[in-house]
């Protein structure tokens, strides 16, 4: 299985993040193509030189505003994650590079709304810095699809130290935004008394990393540097490895909650589950059962992560009549799957695809989108399927040429 391991012991940037994946293999003239499709052009300059860092030789990005855009009287304006959106969407990108653009300013619009207190699609970007975030995101997101991975993991994440002058003030390190983003992924902090790791940096790992652990064990195919602009007592770059690991049957712990119930109506049961579902429960099933004094009843059986396990009782002792629960340690097994887009005479639908050693073995189209198509152009729901089918044999064959 291809995968990109993120060496972070020098925390990262987005402007170091493009630098590295272009130091891997990304073809420059590939991100600058897809760049010009965002008509920005006219706001920066894209400037990719190789540099060394402390003896490490890489590559090194930087974003330079153009001098009309320094001058313009409309500088100081701020774009919206909404206006941001629009550019995105605007754009004639691929509908993966958008989406897995949108994720990460997503991520920093969620963090920058919680501090300020703002809703997260009105969380104003300053103008030059809008222009910085969006070449860094779209372009990470421009490498990242031409890499063509199967799986993105990372070491912790180092955040640095001391403080950092910014728009508001002077700031601890890490900052706020960053802190916010990082939630429940595992950084190191103080390696360096200076800020190491930026949102914009912070919302590339969190939207793009699949698991954090220690150098994993892969056949090392290429090695990739991005050069930072910051000089500490440890080199200022950040390190990827391109490379293969072997293929396994996937385990994870996770929780079974169960409860009898047989004193209320299945209607709110109903509600209930939609809340779990909402909460972040993997599944959430009834069954029928007869309870004491020969009651008609339901089990309900609610498959959860243990980060997510508390959550879930919460909402069964609040919403139910229950009083009391079974807890259980399973082991999920899970075949790897990945949502695919394919374009049908009804337009593009979304399929599950699933995979065992990079082989497909199945997949499913989207039923709340082939339902959309079928209502949109009066055609039986079966004939959208049946397009689907077509649309995916299709891929595939071309695929074996």
């Amino acid at each position: 299985m291809r995968v990109l391991y993120y060496d972070c012991f020098s925390g990262i940037s987005g402007d170091m993040n493009l630098g590295a994946l272009l130091d891997v293999g990304v073809e420059e003239a590939y991100l600058r193509q897809e760049l010009s499709k965002l008509s920005l052009d006219s706001a920066f300059e894209l400037v990719i030189q190789k540099a060394s860092k402390m003896g490490i030789s890489g590559t090194k990005v930087t974003v330079k505003l153009t001098p009309q855009w320094h001058v313009s009287p409309h500088h100081h304006e701020h774009r919206t994650f909404k206006s941001i959106e629009a550019i995105i969407n605007n754009s004639t990108l691929s509908p993966s590079i958008k989406e897995r653009s949108l994720k990460m300013f997503w991520m920093v619009a969620l963090a920058e709304g919680k501090i300020h207190g703002k809703e997260p699609q009105n969380v104003g970007f300053h103008e030059v810095g809008a222009v910085d975030s969006i070449v860094d995101i779209v372009g990470a997101a421009i490498c990242l699809e031409a890499l063509h991975v199967k799986k993105i993991m990372a070491s912790k994440i180092e955040l640095g130290g001391g403080f950092v002058q910014c728009a508001h003030g002077t700031l601890p390190v890490p900052a706020p935004a960053t802190l916010e983003i990082l939630h429940n992924v595992p950084v190191t902090l103080g390696r360096v008394p200076f800020e190491t790791t930026t949102p914009t940096g912070a919302a590339i790992i969190k939207a793009n990393v699949d698991m954090y652990e220690k150098m994993p064990s892969l056949t090392i195919e290429k090695i990739g540097y991005g050069i930072g602009h910051k000089e500490f007592d440890i080199p200022n770059v950040l390190r990827v490895f391109l490379g293969e690991v072997e293929e396994k049957v996937a385990f994870s712990e996770e929780v079974v909650l169960e409860t009898n119930i047989d004193d209320m109506s299945p209607e709110i049961l109903s509600y209930v589950q939609e809340k779990l579902f909402e909460a972040g429960a993997k599944d959430v099933y009834t069954t029928a059962i007869t309870t004491k004094k020969n009651r008609l009843g339901v089990k309900l059986s609610v498959l959860v992560g243990q980060e997510k396990e508390a959550e879930a009782m919460e909402i069964i002792f609040a919403e139910t009549s229950s009083i009391g629960l079974r807890r259980s340690l399973v082991q999920k097994v899970m075949l790897e799957r990945e949502m695919q887009r394919v374009l049908t005479p009804y337009g593009e639908i979304s399929v599950k695809c699933v995979f065992a050693h990079e082989k497909m073995l199945k997949y499913k189209a989207e039923y709340e989108e082939c339902k959309q198509a079928a209502l949109n152009h009066n055609v039986p729901i079966l004939k959208i399927y049946e397009s689907v089918t077509v649309a995916m044999k299709e891929r595939q064959d071309d695929s074996k040429i």
